[in-house]
């Protein structure tokens, strides 16, 4: 029996994001879950290690964020104005979002699909804030990738990004954005 499942992680890279903006530089699903862990990984620690405050493992946290977007190998990228567009039209997504993740279990071998039942399915409650979080945080750092090039399409995305990280209420967001932010729109040499 083939096992496809790591054969389409694989094909993540050929998931382009940001489908409906004009990019400077091409962003892939791929390149995007390893920053989305990166930092979940760092929003975890700064919970952790720097609040002092409960929550869950930061190396689960990366192991989710770099499986997040799974299912897209299947679905591709749905842009935000169309996916959050209407609540039905959310709800729907959603429902396909889980098939694909579904689907994608199924091509693992039996004795491996609980393990990563929770990372493709995203249903872990403990772990979901962080991710999103540094989902959010993802986007919000391409959209300054972006400004950084001159490329104002990314405005209204960099303010409304800015907004959802605000209405988060997480402290270890909220530390992240003032400590470790300003230096993405930074240049080499100011590095």
């Amino acid at each position: 029996m083939a096992n496809e499942f790591y054969a389409l992680m694989g094909r993540m890279r050929y998931i382009t994001r940001w489908g409906l903006m004009r990019n400077t530089f091409s962003e892939n699903i791929q390149e995007h879950s390893h920053q989305v862990a990166v930092l979940a990984h760092a929003l975890a620690l700064i919970r952790r290690d720097i609040l002092h405050l409960e929550g869950p493992d930061p190396d689960r946290c990366a192991v989710a964020a770099m499986y997040h977007d799974a299912s897209e190998i299947i679905t591709g990228d749905l842009p935000t104005p169309i996916k959050y567009y209407d609540p039905d039209i959310k709800c729907a997504y959603k429902r396909v979002e889980r098939l694909a993740g579904e689907r994608l279990l199924g091509m693992l071998p039996p004795e491996l699909r609980k393990s990563y039942e929770h990372l493709v399915l995203e249903d872990d409650p403990e772990v979901e804030p962080i991710v999103k979080a540094a989902d959010k945080l993802s986007a919000h750092i391409k959209c300054l990738e972006e400004q950084k090039a001159g490329n104002s399409e990314f405005d209204t995305a960099a303010r409304q990004t800015w907004e959802a990280m605000k209405q988060m209420g997480l402290p270890e967001l909220d530390w992240f954005l003032d400590n470790c932010l300003a230096p993405f729109a930074w240049n080499l040499d100011q590095l």
